[in-house]
């Protein structure tokens, strides 16, 4: 039977620092970490990254780095002594970022560490993000108990080139498992290589690898459309379910799912393409997890 990463034990409320930046509207990063997480039963401490007026798909996007500010806000964290079970980080707006996440490992050694190295896809790295930031982002990759890149993503923390290939059409089972292979021997104790899917095919796929899994499969019914935020949803929904207590192949499981149906209710409201993925309606399936 599959061992869970975390242990929850009792009526315990477990205590989660999520490093993601807010987003005015686009639903991603914090803005679906705090009710993803809280509806397993979490406590979400936020820490900022950098405020956002919309996701950056939109035109004329205004962003505000909290880089200078972070020091001065864990400083106060430490004067209330406050506690910490898990690190969960997203998008980063500096490099010296991952020096304030770096912190939060060194004060809390014994918290999970979550790192969604959010920072490109489809062969495209994000606005935002210099090589500078990239290469530190890859550091950050090797710290991490549990590591979610896509292939962009996977291909950049492993110093491979990035290009439209990385879309993914053409990964075989056995490329998916060397780049998952390689992730982990930069330091990662278990990596889900995620959203692989193959021209042609209905399906999306997922590989799950390391301390706490075999290479796994998990895959779901690939659905022809693209929405933002997804990412975000995926990686606090596998989240969740580990802090419930589940196996990381069960956790991906219900990342995948929980996604896949959030999608379809995306598509019937109006406006759905730029609205993000719509998660709100099933929160129930996550609560309903612990």
């Amino acid at each position: 039977m599959e061992t869970g990463i975390y242990v929850r034990e009792g009526a315990y409320i477990p205590r989660i620092a999520a490093v993601h930046d807010l987003c005015g509207y686009g639903k991603c990063s914090l803005g679906v970490a705090i009710p993803v997480l809280s509806a397993a039963g979490c406590d979400v401490c936020p820490v900022p990254t950098g405020l956002f007026s919309s996701h950056t798909a939109f035109p004329g996007w205004y962003m505000h780095d909290t880089t200078d500010i972070l020091e001065d806000y864990l400083n106060a964290w430490d004067g209330i002594n406050v506690q910490i079970d898990a690190i969960y980080s997203g998008f980063l707006g500096a490099p010296e970022q991952v020096d304030v996440i770096k912190r939060l490992y060194d004060t809390y050694p014994k918290a999970l560490r979550v790192v969604d190295p959010v920072m490109a896809d489809h062969g495209k790295v994000y606005p935002t993000y210099t090589p500078e930031l990239c290469d530190a982002m890859a550091r950050l990759a090797a710290d991490a108990d549990i590591l979610t890149p896509n292939l962009t993503e996977a291909a950049i923390i492993l110093g491979e080139p990035i290009g439209e290939a990385w879309a993914g059409p053409n990964i075989s089972d056995s490329e998916a498992r060397r780049l998952v292979e390689a992730l982990l021997a930069t330091g990662a104790k278990n990596v889900v290589l995620k959203g692989i899917q193959r021209e042609g095919e209905s399906v999306i796929r997922n590989f799950v690898m390391g301390e706490n899994a075999e290479f796994t499969q998990v895959s779901n019914e690939y659905l022809p459309y693209m929405l933002h935020g997804t990412g975000d949803v995926y990686a606090s929904c596998l989240m969740a379910a580990v802090l419930a207590g589940k196996g990381l192949v069960e956790a991906t499981a219900f990342a995948g799912d929980f996604v896949h149906d959030a999608m379809i209710v995306s598509a019937q409201q109006p406006d759905f393409r730029n609205r993000g993925v719509s998660f709100e309606l099933l929160l129930g399936k996550i609560t309903s997890l612990l």
